[in-house]
């Protein structure tokens, strides 16, 4: 079985699992529990092959690796171990806490009620052993709460219902018929399992994968009249990628995958903030279970707006942002932010003539984009449509934007795409430089397969939108490049209808043709008249005297 389609039979497999186990609890409670056993197995597992690595570990006649771990820590002590295990590994498990060892003791029955407890606190002390890991497993299990009444009323109760809980986790294989490890990718759909039944709140942590796939396409493209095309191009380089609303890491993933050599170690290095802090565990989580080994990923629980990062001003003032080869985002549509008069002095937003109105702050996340994005780079963000012609404070940056000519692109994506909203949206790609003045204009919004709930884009959609963005070419009733006189005789307004004209012209009518049906319909109802009252005329009428 293919990789992707054993991943997607697994996926449905935990989900029924989920269904089955969480009882009152609702899908979205439980994700955090199933999601945060399964990322323990994992780094189990990874400590296992680490251990089996170093070639030393005695393993036991009929035991396993746990088994010899266990076996030289009681006969040496336990610190060399955890020192070894996280400066290697940025995390350490002790043998009685192994997922080996919990399987165990939940099989032969000896599990103590506060096992579990004592599992992430353990693992919590392990990883404050590495300086440099320790933030990206600080506090990485803090959402699987162990006193939730909804696993039942007492400690006992609670520790059965995990214990259930990870029986089954424990059941599934993550590799397909090949050996090939799946289990990245049976965490990413099952994010995406939870974001379809969460309504609203999957916004908050979930790109639909489709669109994930076009903002990362677009970023790693390798134009070849773009000095960044090198670093795309050449997969000995490092590309470094942001995005400062991750949620769960899923976008910054998809640029992974479309980079060329993006799996090799060390190829991509990940910048990523999250202001829920939920969504930041699963980010952290969902990148690792990737491959994405500590040192190459620096995620932060912090409001992006508030508080500039990567790095910023430091304690005297001076600017030290980082800068990077890709930025992609897919911000909160028209959320509220505090825009004092203070920020037209952060070097993010200063240069733009005014601040973002408070009741939306869109424009304020594409300037903190473009400020983090190198001169040889490319950005994608997907925004709501007002941000092509609203007026006031947005009329004014938008006009700023257009004359530093930054914005390279403006296509427009299909509605009811996405999970917390169904109103269309467009992705603006933006790039320092540019050496044409012009914006090239994509109407994609016919472009889709209607499904049930949402609306989805096919292969084809997506290669025709990348297609066309790598011609900047005008195509009938789909694309338009729109030199900057055309902009400014539209008073810097973007909505794409004034770019793109997709209106269809009707047939036009014969009228000869028309009255000719008209004469015939008419002589067809004269005769079946004519037939209907010769019918009427042959009746009999019945006699009322007659039967009585």
């Amino acid at each position: 079985m293919a990789g992707q389609d054993a991943a997607r039979q697994l996926t449905s497999q935990l989900w029924s699992m989920a269904n089955d186990l969480r009882g009152k609890m609702s899908a979205d409670e439980f994700r955090d529990y199933i999601l945060g056993f399964i990322f323990y197995r994992y780094l189990s597992r990874k400590q296992e092959e680490y251990l089996a690595g170093l070639g030393f570990v005695e393993v036991p006649e009929g035991g396993d690796i746990n088994d010899g771990y266990r076996i030289q820590v009681e006969r040496e002590g336990i610190e060399d171990w955890r020192e070894d295990i996280s400066q290697t590994l940025g995390y350490a498990i002790d043998p009685e806490y192994t997922w080996a060892t919990l399987i165990g003791k939940i099989r032969d029955q000896s599990l103590r009620p506060d096992y579990f407890q004592s599992m992430f606190d353990s693992f919590k002390r392990n990883a404050e052993l590495n300086a440099t890991a320790e933030k990206d497993f600080r506090d990485v299990f803090s959402d699987v709460n162990l006193s939730d009444s909804s696993l039942g009323n007492s400690t006992a109760a609670r520790a059965k219902s995990l214990s259930n809980l990870a029986e089954k986790v424990d059941t599934i294989e993550f590799k397909d018929e090949t050996g090939h490890d799946i289990l990245g990718d049976v965490y990413e759909y099952l994010i995406a399992q939870f974001a379809s039944n969460s309504g609203k709140k999957a916004g908050e942590f979930y790109t639909p994968h489709e669109v994930s796939r076009i903002l990362a396409k677009l970023v790693t493209y390798a134009d070849p009249m773009s000095e960044g095309s090198s670093v795309i191009s050449d997969e000995n380089q490092s590309f470094s990628v942001y995005d400062p609303t991750c949620g769960s890491g899923s976008l910054l993933l998809t640029v992974k995958k479309e980079l060329p050599g993006g799996d090799r170690k060390g190829r991509v290095r990940f910048h990523g903030q999250e202001l829920n802090r939920t969504t930041y565990n699963l980010a952290r989580m969902n990148l690792m279970m990737h491959d994405v080994d500590y040192q190459f990923m620096k995620l932060r629980n912090a409001d992006t707006l508030e508080m500039d990062w990567p790095d910023g001003t430091d304690a005297n003032g001076i600017d030290h942002p980082l800068f990077f080869d890709a930025v992609v985002a897919n911000p909160p549509y028209s959320q509220h932010w505090d825009n004092a008069d203070s920020k037209m002095r952060d070097p993010r937003f200063k240069e733009y003539g005014k601040l973002a109105p408070k009741s939306k702050a869109d424009y304020a996340f594409v300037e903190h984009c473009i400020y983090h994005l190198k001169p040889s780079g490319r950005m994608a963000i997907v925004l709501p449509h007002g941000v092509l012609f609203r007026g006031a404070a947005e009329g004014v940056i938008r006009k700023a934007i257009l004359d530093k000519n930054y914005l390279d692109a403006v296509i427009g994506l299909p509605a009811n795409l996405f999970y917390s909203t169904s109103i269309p949206t467009v992705v603006l790609v933006f790039r320092k430089d540019r050496q044409t003045n012009d914006v090239l204009f994509i109407d994609a919004s016919n472009d889709f397969e209607k499904g049930k709930n949402q609306n989805h884009l096919r292969d084809e959609d997506i290669d025709r939108i990348l297609e066309t963005y790598a011609k900047r070419e005008d195509v009938d009733k789909y694309a338009h490049v729109a030199s900057m006189k055309e902009i400014k005789e539209n008073d810097y307004n973007l909505n794409i209808p004034r770019y793109v004209d997709t209106f269809e012209e009707e047939e036009p009518i014969d009228i000869d043709e028309v009255n000719r049906q008209l004469a015939d319909v008419d002589r067809q109802i004269a005769e079946l008249q004519a037939k209907f009252d010769a019918m009427v005329a042959d009746l009999v009428p019945t006699d009322p005297e007659v039967g009585a």
